[in-house]
């Protein structure tokens, strides 16, 4: 009887603790937009575009996955969402985007950053870009 309600009392706060830690999802669609932002960059130098912005719509958060990169606590979030691009003279809508962000919680629990992996060779350890999400 008592392991019964050890293990419920465990679980109870380790669903507890996991959930107030959880981004919320206007923290995840902040971090997509920084993602965007530094893709947009790029795109805009090397083919000349002239992006004015884009806007995100429809989020829709499938899986929060919790892990430890660098001895913090992050979350690889997935989902999908609707991404409209302002063009000079036209939008450019793309619906049902899939996302995969890694959002990770510093130290003091009080700021989150982004994950960027570096593109590197598959048999080798990730490199980690870390972007302070404002």
């Amino acid at each position: 009887m008592r392991l019964t309600i050890i293990v419920i009392m465990l679980l109870v706060l380790t669903a507890c603790t996991t959930s107030v830690l959880a981004p919320p999802s206007q923290l995840v669609e902040k971090a997509i937009a920084l993602q965007l932002e530094k893709t947009q960059q790029q795109l805009n130098q090397q083919l000349d575009l002239d992006f004015q912005g884009f806007k995100i719509n429809h989020l829709s958060i499938t899986q929060e996955k919790p892990l430890t990169i660098q001895n913090l606590i992050t979350y690889q979030v997935r989902g999908t969402y609707d991404l409209t691009f302002k063009l000079p003279k036209r939008k450019l809508t793309q619906a049902n985007k899939p996302f995969e962000v890694y959002l990770q919680l510093q130290k003091e629990g009080k700021t989150w950053r982004l994950l960027l992996p570096e593109q590197s060779r598959k048999d080798t350890e990730p490199v980690w870009h870390s972007y302070l999400i404002q």
